[in-house]
C-alpha cells in the first residue's frame, strides 16, 4: 500500500470519527422527543427536588410525556415550584401525583407521572395536590450511620465478685 493511500484511509477514518463525536452530540442534547408539538403547563410544588433540572424529562410509565419548563422557589412557603410542560397528546387525570425520581444509583433526575382515578383531566395552569420530594442519597447514609450508631449497645460492666 503506497503512502498516498494510506493517509487518504487515515484521513476518512478520522473524518469518521469526528461524524460520529458531532452525531452523538447532537442526538445527546437534542430534546426534540417531546417539544415538537404544543403543551400544556401544570405545575408542582416540591420540599427538596434534589439533582432535577430545567429540561429534565417528565415520564409516565417510562415513557417521555414532557419536560421541566422552569423551577422557581416560593418564597412563602419555601418550597421549589416545578413547571412542567406536558405535550398535548398525552393527558393525565386531576389527581395525577408527580415523584422526583432517578435514573440508576447515580443517574440524572426526572419527574414521574402517576395517574390517578378522576374522570377530570389536567388543564393548561393546573397544581398537581400530590408530590413526593426527591430521596437524597446523603440523608439516607446519614440516617442509616446514625441509627447503627443508637442500636450499637454500651458494653457491659464486669460483673462483681
Amino acid at each position: 500500500m503506497s503512502r498516498a493511500t494510506l493517509d487518504l484511509w487515515v484521513g476518512l477514518f478520522v473524518a469518521l470519527g469526528f461524524a460520529a463525536l458531532v452525531f452523538l452530540a447532537v442526538k445527546v442534547g437534542s430534546y426534540s422527543d417531546v417539544s415538537r408539538g404544543s403543551t400544556y403547563s401544570v405545575k408542582a410544588a416540591f420540599d427538596n427536588i434534589g439533582n432535577l433540572k430545567v429540561r429534565a424529562p417528565v415520564k409516565s410509565a417510562g415513557v417521555v410525556v414532557g419536560r421541566v419548563g422552569s423551577i422557581k422557589l416560593d418564597q412563602e412557603v419555601y418550597r421549589a415550584i416545578v413547571q412542567l410542560d406536558i405535550n398535548d397528546t398525552f393527558s393525565f387525570p386531576a389527581d395525577t401525583g408527580a415523584s422526583i425520581l432517578t435514573s440508576g444509583v447515580l443517574g440524572e433526575q426526572y419527574i414521574g407521572l402517576d395517574p390517578g382515578g378522576d374522570e377530570e383531566n389536567l388543564k393548561n395552569g393546573d397544581t398537581l395536590q400530590i408530590t413526593q420530594s426527591a430521596v437524597v442519597l446523603e440523608k439516607l447514609i446519614s440516617q442509616f450511620m446514625f441509627n447503627k450508631a443508637a442500636e450499637t449497645p454500651a458494653p457491659a460492666a464486669a460483673p462483681a465478685h
